[in-house]
């Protein structure tokens, strides 16, 4: 265990042996001939006293020797031990939140019995909804992205140093030879496109690089698009200098949180490279100024960068936030099999609060008003590689609306597999400012929920499930008022 724990293990005995017998700090000062502020220093896990210090300890308050040093914990301190030795603090990194670990330890320190029953609770939450450390760890990184208005001005600028030093013109499409070319002849790689294409058991992946050989393996059926992000990432581990990371795309699993939060800047990275700043907030100004409504305006822009429409909607998470001044705002991608009537949430990123449409781990049904859920049913249907959409989605329970940009497109690496990818920004003065087309009656609007189960939408033809969980709300309330009343009644 690191020493530190090892203070804090005998901070937390002491504290709670001098609470047990009723001592104040001073008293015990008074009692062992400590001075307060090395048995408070000791007490927060700043200090673990020597020897002879600990003898006096024992003896004035009638506990074993061994007690003292041993790392065994009671039942009331148990669960904090087990976090202290999970080394969980360790692997995420605080500091990115403004935590210093230190802060934690005066938390655990001044308050146990407290800390011990919020850390039963988070575990129990956890094995209930069968949470995993991955979860865990890309829930946080996920927090982190949503602090920072998940914009990063230092990858943004490692992004124009990069094409200065390379001389990449960042004002046309960013081509995937050009960047296979600065990774083999600037970092040594070697491309391997046949290699994946044999193993049927990784039909998944796109890509896998052997880090002794730096041999980057290729699965053979990728478009450009792909190969470029694929490329782009590998240059923002050689370039930013990148030493803890993952070896696959996509991931199989995380030995710690360095690697998620790397894979994170990576791809953000790769996006800035293929999506710049100033181009994509050139392009988007001028397509929100026009005051008529026009689909394929923005298909047009989706289709003016070599990225998948997934990397062009995540950049705009970057970007609107940054450049337009728009926080409130949320991004999701659903994936769905052609027959099915299960949608998945695979991703989703909520900026400035938990917006409406959101995840769930109780198995309702989404909503099927949702134009996410639309352009999936639409492209299952069809014979076409991208289908966009967008509504104005009204939710009557928040009194919220949204302008929601949604597209599907085909899984490339399962058949009758389809993803949907949306943003969704909530309708306000500020957006109506920044949006001239924001009132054009071509512009669909649905009134949607989130899931059946809490829907209040009477008519709804669309309806997958009875609104049971609604209906439950609504029979405890008319049950309270009926209680209120009685109360009133007989008082």
């Amino acid at each position: 265990m690191e020493e530190e724990y090892i203070k804090l293990i005998f901070g937390l005995k002491l504290k709670q042996i001098r609470t047990d017998k009723n001592l104040s700090l001073f008293g015990l000062s008074k009692l062992t001939g400590l001075s307060k502020s090395y048995l408070n220093e000791i007490e927060k896990g700043k200090k673990y006293p020597k020897t002879d210090k600990i003898a006096i300890l024992s003896e004035k308050l009638d506990v074993p020797y061994d007690h003292f040093v041993s790392l065994k914990l009671d039942k009331n301190l148990a669960p904090i031990g087990e976090l202290l030795r999970s080394k969980v603090l360790k692997e995420i990194p605080l500091e990115l939140f403004g935590i210093k670990e230190s802060n934690l330890i005066d938390i655990v320190a001044n308050a146990p019995a407290k800390v011990n029953a919020f850390i039963s609770t988070i575990i129990e939450i956890a094995q209930h909804y069968n949470f995993s450390r991955e979860s865990f760890y890309l829930a946080s990184v996920r927090s982190f992205q949503e602090a920072n208005n998940n914009y990063f001005e230092d990858l943004e600028q490692g992004v124009l140093k990069f094409a200065e030093a390379y001389q990449i013109d960042l004002s046309k499409p960013v081509d995937s030879k050009e960047l296979e070319e600065i990774l083999i002849e600037e970092y040594g790689y070697t491309i391997n496109n046949k290699e994946l294409d044999t193993h049927k058991e990784l039909d998944n992946l796109r890509s896998v690089f052997i880090p002794k050989t730096k041999t980057l393996l290729l699965a053979n059926h990728i478009d450009d698009a792909q190969r470029a992000f694929i490329y782009a990432k590998e240059i923002a581990y050689d370039f930013l200098d990148i030493k803890e990371r993952l070896y696959t795309f996509s991931w199989i699993k995380f030995e710690n949180f360095d690697q998620v939060l790397n894979n994170f800047y990576a791809s953000y990275f790769a996006g800035a490279l293929i999506i710049p700043r100033a181009s994509i907030t050139k392009k988007l100004t001028e397509l929100l100024s026009k005051a008529v409504y026009n689909e394929q305006n923005f298909i047009n822009l989706i289709k003016s960068y070599n990225a998948s429409p997934e990397s062009f909607y995540q950049r705009l998470t970057n970007i609107i936030p940054k450049d337009f001044n728009i926080h409130d705002l949320f991004f999701l991608r659903f994936t769905y099999k052609k027959g099915s009537d299960t949608y998945q949430l695979k991703k989703e990123l909520h900026l400035s609060h938990q917006h409406s449409p959101r995840a769930n781990e109780t198995n309702e049904k989404y909503c099927r008003r949702w134009v996410s859920l639309k352009v999936l049913q639409e492209i299952s249907k069809q014979e076409k590689d991208h289908v966009f959409d967008m509504q104005i989605s009204n939710y009557p329970e928040d009194n919220m609306q949204y302008l929601v940009f949604s597209s599907a497109t085909k899984d490339p690496f399962k058949d009758d597999y389809f993803r949907s990818i949306s943003i969704g920004l909530l309708i306000n003065k500020q957006l109506k400012n920044k949006i001239a087309f924001i009132d054009d009656p071509h512009i669909k609007t649905k009134d949607v929920g989130v899931t059946c189960e809490r829907c209040a939408i009477a008519d709804c033809k669309e309806r997958k499930a009875p609104a049971i969980i609604l209906e439950r709300h609504s029979k405890n309330e008319e049950i309270a008022s009926v209680v209120e009343e009685l109360n009133k009644k007989f008082s």
